[in-house]
């Protein structure tokens, strides 16, 4: 059996490396990505991965910054409402068990946002892992997003995909991804 990841993979034209999991599609080949992301879907499941750069938030405390990003996701996928997402723990992560020290913080936090997918009327449940790696001296955050699907509405595009799940993905590659994030070129950050 294969590791979660036996190898780096570059990202952002190998200015960044991680290892990424088993089954991973760059969706790039597939779609239009932002500059700032890097998108990979699970081949059988209906789970991403997201590896994106944004503006570093000065004016959010480092423990609160995690929760700030989630919630601004949250706006993202249009799950605002009361009861549409839920933040069930926040924790800090040390810089020891990173490749990439230069942050000044890390922080891994998990919850759940109702979002539909293709701004369809269906809500699926979505538990939401997402890394923070703040970079201050590079005017960055990057956040390091796995989207795992709990339960999928019969009305979602993506109910075909439901019971055909081989091997998902699971907490410990997305920790495995973020633990391995390396910084080749700090050009990257302009």
């Amino acid at each position: 059996m294969q590791s979660a990841a036996d190898h780096s993979h570059p990202l952002f034209g190998g200015a960044l490396s991680a290892g990424l999991p088993h089954s991973a599609t760059d969706i790039s080949e597939l779609r239009e990505i932002p500059d700032n992301q890097e998108v990979f879907a699970h081949a059988h499941t209906d789970q991403s991965l997201i590896v994106e750069l944004v503006e570093y938030q000065g004016q959010v405390a480092e423990q609160d910054a995690a929760r700030y990003h989630f919630e601004d996701i949250a706006g993202s996928n249009k799950a605002l409402e009361p009861g549409a997402f839920e933040v069930t723990s926040v924790v800090s992560v040390p810089k020891c068990e990173l490749s990439l020290t230069d942050c000044s913080s890390a922080w891994m936090l998990t919850g759940t946002q109702r979002v539909s997918k293709f701004n369809e009327e269906a809500r699926n449940t979505v538990t939401l892992h997402l890394g923070l790696l703040r970079l201050p001296q590079f005017s960055t955050d990057v956040l390091i997003t796995f989207n795992d699907p709990q339960s999928i509405s019969p009305d979602s595009s993506s109910a075909a995909s439901v019971g055909t799940h081989r091997q998902p993905w699971t907490v410990q590659d997305f920790q495995h991804l973020m633990q391995t994030l390396t910084l080749h070129n700090p050009g990257l950050f302009g």
